[in-house]
């Protein structure tokens, strides 16, 4: 029988192989973005870190690694544990974050509401029956009684205030998830939505303005629709990220993009609940006291939800990319140039 005996690999030559491979670690401990890989990148450590204790129990490898596997172990414990600190995270970090990496899209989602809007009104105007097509008969019947009634937007005035809270949050999430689900049809499903809902808002602002209470209309419908409408559209967005990782992959596979644009379209989605709940809350309890309320009331709660899309939506995640960036570039600098200089001390003593 012949025995084998490992003959492992010189500590210089284990450094140059794997050197770069920590840094990329390293640097991954900033933006862990995919748990499996987080945790991945842990197993390897633990592995190189069991290697290396066994042949160079004293180096300053094995230190080295030693850190590295406690800074990975502290993250995926702290994750693990701090659930209540993991919502916070996600809300101030992880959805601007995310949200940034999609801004296109979302200027596509925008883009498409505002040209259907349009395309919604001109229909409209130089057709009567356009409007009733899209708002239905029975709708517009209704607000024409309520216009000769002197209040052209009872329709916000009727019914529990709880039951239409309710009814309008559970309608409108249902619409946010069908737009990103819809998105699995190449993105054609979420532009036909995002169609539908513009040319509907387009028509049916076009009718008020047609009958004289245009300013009325967006002063009221506003106190609302201006985060109603706006989620509605960030939703348009999540279902294009997810069509967009069908037709273009770049260089994942198929299967990988379409995973992993669906993760990140459906936190987008659940980020935009509170958005919804919030629309809601103002249709159902704020809105039918539009007759009694100042203009200087109204237009303060439209300007304020449109601060609130505006800087969460836009502002906000690239002032948190760049700051994110920065702190990433100074840590890598000094940690590269640290690095750096004890591998070359290391290698220099090894020759």
């Amino acid at each position: 029988m012949v025995s084998y005996l490992y003959k492992p690999m010189r500590e210089a030559q284990f450094l140059k192989q794997n050197a770069d491979k920590w840094k990329q670690y390293e640097r991954d401990l900033f933006n862990p973005d995919d748990p499996d890989v987080f945790a991945d990148h842990f197993i390897e450590l633990t592995d190189d870190l069991a290697y290396s204790r066994t042949f160079y129990p004293s180096s300053n490898t094995t230190k080295y690694l030693n850190g590295i596997a406690a800074q990975f172990h502290q993250k995926i414990y702290r994750n693990k544990k701090e659930k209540s600190s993991r919502i916070w995270s996600f809300w101030k970090f992880e959805l601007p974050y995310l949200f940034k990496q999609y801004q296109r899209q979302f200027f596509y989602a925008f883009l498409f509401t505002v040209v259907f809007c349009f395309l919604g009104a001109l229909s409209a105007k130089y057709d009567d029956n356009f409007i009733r097509l899209i708002l239905g008969d029975a709708y517009v019947n209704m607000t024409n009684e309520n216009i000769e009634k002197g209040d052209p937007f009872g329709v916000y005035r009727h019914g529990d205030q709880l039951s239409m809270f309710l009814f309008i949050a559970f309608n409108n999430i249902r619409v946010a998830f069908i737009a990103f689900v819809y998105g699995i049809f190449f993105s054609i499903g979420t532009v036909l939505l995002l169609m539908e809902n513009g040319l509907m808002l387009g028509s049916f602002e076009y009718y008020f303005f047609a009958k004289g209470f245009g300013l009325q209309s967006v002063l009221t419908i506003f106190i609302h629709g201006t985060l109603e409408i706006s989620a509605i559209i960030i939703a348009g967005c999540a279902g294009l990220i997810m069509g967009n990782s069908i037709l273009f992959p770049k260089t994942f596979s198929r299967w990988d993009s379409m995973r992993k644009a669906g993760k990140d379209g459906m936190k987008i989605v659940l980020g935009l609940v509170p958005f919804f709940l919030t629309a809601a809350f103002f249709e159902g309890f704020v809105t039918r006291h539009y007759l009694h309320m100042s203009t200087g009331l109204k237009v303060s709660i439209l300007l304020l939800s449109l601060f609130i899309i505006i800087w969460y939506f836009i502002l906000y995640p690239i002032r948190l990319h760049k700051r994110i960036e920065r702190a990433q570039k100074n840590a890598e600098d000094e940690k590269d140039q640290n690095f750096q200089l004890w591998l070359n001390k290391k290698l220099s003593s090894e020759k």
